[in-house]
């Protein structure tokens, strides 16, 4: 096969990802991207002494990160570090319980049997229940095209349909965890697992109850030099195999003729291409970008998923009884997906998650000080009065957190940072702010995403988190897998 002249728009996790497929199969890779900088969400920034990660703050499935690695022939010490967790989250409850969930699957069993008054058989059995549901389902959901008919013809697939009604796709997840477990708290726990993927766990189907298998199995790890690290070692490693990078340059348009990509324009000028990869959002891709062609407007209508409302606090003070991940729970869970998903004004208890990497990185804050990533859920940008927003939520987390550590938070705040749906909207393109594309409510939303490719546009492909399989890092990662092989197959 010759070598094709590729062009990828946008220099986000799935960008990268394809960029170093695609090199590392003898291609000629250019990547264009609108910011100053690779990772798209995936960022970080310093400001009076703190550093902060931006973007996703969980990392799980390191092997899709090795994967690239491999194929790009270079040794992955060489770039990027992480070290496995022995503790996945700490949570705190409004009635002042405590749980930390636990990396080994019994030992999280056993410790969510004395916190939760559950037999810890009933832990296991629910996590193996879990994996058999990733199982089932990850190589067709996950790791191949939905929308092409070979994709079907397969052993994994047969099985996935004789058993789907172990999938519970006709239940939400919620109605699935109430059915397995009484306390609240147990049901809120597993619940959280929706906003994974920006969803509200009394929306989406219970197969999603697969998600705590990710951590617990193949576990939580924290990346040497905190999650930017993983942009830029995976921006490294693509300039080292001579992927050509064009930064502050945004595409204005996807040049085609006669149904078959041609290039793109930026400005005025022309860059021809064999092959063309979107990274960015799927919305702006076709509103902006392929004005000339005709959109799939139910698949672009989709209810967004959702967004997120981050402060970035420079604390003075350090905690030494708070790891690194610490999830607040409110009182009311459901009351916040209502404020979520029915567009509500405000949130008045809101779950507050909490991200502190100065606890394994001494240089991300001052000595004696922490750096707090401090986010709640919130809906993505429809318009609503975020300025007043930010103000109600903001003192509703500092009276959240100040009641549960017993500390007068807004007191310890020395430095401040906002980043709400309109500022992600205009820094990454994710249209309305949405962190994973379309909500993955409806149980055909896997078969509702925007495919990898276009039908009516030969050599026209998209990756990223607006279309299949979806958002996340890992997910982000098989899409530019995904990719990878369409092209190889089919040129």
């Amino acid at each position: 096969m010759r070598k094709k002249k590729i062009v990828i728009i946008g220099a986000g996790v799935a960008g990268l990802a394809s960029a170093i497929r695609l090199r590392s199969k003898g291609h000629l890779v250019s990547v264009y991207e609108a910011n100053e900088y690779p990772g798209g969400k995936l960022t970080a920034f310093s400001a009076e002494g703190y550093r902060f990660d931006m973007g996703p703050s969980l990392f799980t499935m390191p092997q899709f990160i090795e994967e690239l690695f491999e194929v790009a022939n270079k040794p992955i010490q060489n770039y990027f570090q992480y070290k496995r967790k022995s503790v996945v989250c700490n949570y705190f409850f409004d009635d002042e319980s405590t749980f930390s969930a636990l990396a080994d699957i019994n030992e999280f069993a056993e410790e969510a049997s004395k916190t939760f008054n559950v037999d810890s058989e009933a832990i296991v059995e629910y996590l193996k229940r879990s994996k058999r549901k990733y199982d089932l389902t990850s190589t067709l959901f996950l790791e191949k095209s939905l929308h092409k008919f070979t994709t079907y013809l397969s052993t994994e697939t047969l099985k996935a349909i004789i058993k789907v009604n172990a999938l519970d796709i006709n239940v939400s997840l919620n109605a699935y965890n109430t059915k397995v477990f009484e306390d609240d708290r147990l049901v809120q726990f597993f619940n959280r697992f929706a906003t994974y993927n920006g969803s509200s766990p009394y929306k989406t189907p219970g197969i999603m109850s697969m998600i705590p298998h990710l951590e617990q199995y193949y576990g939580t790890f924290f990346p040497k030099g905190g999650m930017h690290s993983i942009t830029q070692s995976l921006y490294q490693l693509a300039k080292d195999i001579d992927v050509k990078f064009h930064f502050n340059k945004k595409v204005d348009e996807i040049i085609t003729e006669k149904r078959s990509v041609k290039g793109i324009r930026i400005d005025s000028e022309i860059i021809e291409a064999d092959i063309v990869v979107s990274n960015s959002d799927v919305v702006p891709t076709y509103r902006q970008l392929l004005k000339k062609h005709k959109a799939p407007e139910k698949i672009l209508n989709q209810p967004r998923s959702s967004s997120a409302l981050i402060f970035y606090w420079g604390i003075k003070k350090e905690f030494p009884e708070l790891d690194l991940h610490n999830i607040f729970f409110s009182e009311d869970y459901k009351s916040e997906f209502d404020f979520i998903f029915n567009k509500k004004d405000v949130c008045d208890d809101p779950t507050v998650y909490i991200n502190i990497t100065s606890k394994e990185e001494k240089n991300d804050a001052p000595k004696g000080c922490e750096n707090w990533f401090v986010m709640i859920n919130v809906p993505s940008n429809t318009g609503q009065n975020w300025d007043e927003i930010i103000e109600i939520s903001r003192a509703n987390i500092i009276s959240k957190i100040s009641r549960l550590l017993k500390v007068d938070v807004k007191e310890l705040i020395e430095f401040e940072s906002i980043l709400d749906p309109r500022k992600i909207e205009s820094n990454t393109q994710s249209y309305q702010g949405a962190l994973y594309g379309a909500a993955s409510n409806n149980k055909f939303a896997a078969f509702l995403r925007h495919p990898n490719f276009k039908r009516s546009i030969q050599n026209l492909y998209f990756c990223g988190g607006s279309v299949h399989p979806g958002g996340g890092i890992p997910l982000c990662l098989l899409s530019g897998k995904i990719v990878s092989d369409l092209i190889q197959k089919t040129n």
